[in-house]
């Protein structure tokens, strides 16, 4: 039958434009220097060398946060802590502030006085599963957030599963508080679904 291969023709543009028509938008970059998509706030400095985002806490707390708000997104990012730097990344976050209440805040904090709350937890929320060390050297977050179920990982190893419908949608930021350094870079932000 001559018809077969026009119908073949169009059966694979057909699976074609399915496959690559219906693809998540790139990630987006947070905090770039000197990008206009996000604020500075609270007691802590913050500058940019060699593209990383250094946050330097002397005693108070402080944090950078979008100026949008997020609903469903995997965020993945890499940081550096020093010993001594209480730090965080807040997601959902229902004002532009930061909170472990008002905020979902997965901790940075090898040594907190509580090892519930250390690294990899939910703070008030949610003990990590794995115990990772991440003093002194660069590692890994990723953050999922997709209707109530919340997930991350450090450095590959998954850290909280959870359901929680307390915040559907909100800003995300980064914290450096106590007294000390923490270093983000490589800040990529992916929608998952309708935002």
């Amino acid at each position: 039958m001559k018809s077969r291969p026009i119908l073949n023709a169009l059966l694979i543009a057909i699976v074609i434009n399915l496959a690559y028509g219906q693809q998540d938008p790139q990630p987006s970059t947070l905090f770039e220097e000197g990008g206009a998509d996000w604020i500075r706030g609270g007691e802590a400095k913050w500058k940019f060398i060699d593209k990383e985002l250094i946050g330097t806490a002397s005693g108070g707390s402080g944090f950078v946060m979008t100026k949008e708000r997020y609903k469903d997104f995997e965020l993945s990012l890499e940081f550096f802590p020093d010993s001594t730097v209480n730090s965080g990344v807040f997601v959902r976050c229902a004002k532009v502030d930061i909170s472990n209440i008002e905020c979902y805040e997965m901790n940075i904090w090898d040594l907190h006085p509580d090892q519930k709350s250390r690294t990899g937890s939910i703070v008030s929320r949610a003990v990590p599963q794995a115990h990772v060390e991440t003093l002194g050297k660069w590692n890994t977050y990723k953050i999922t957030c997709k209707g109530n179920r919340i997930t991350t990982w450090v450095n590959g190893m998954l850290t909280v599963d959870i359901e929680d419908k307390d915040l559907r949608e909100g800003y995300i930021g980064l914290q450096a508080a106590e007294t000390g350094r923490i270093k983000f870079r490589n800040v990529r932000l992916q929608l998952i679904g309708e935002n």
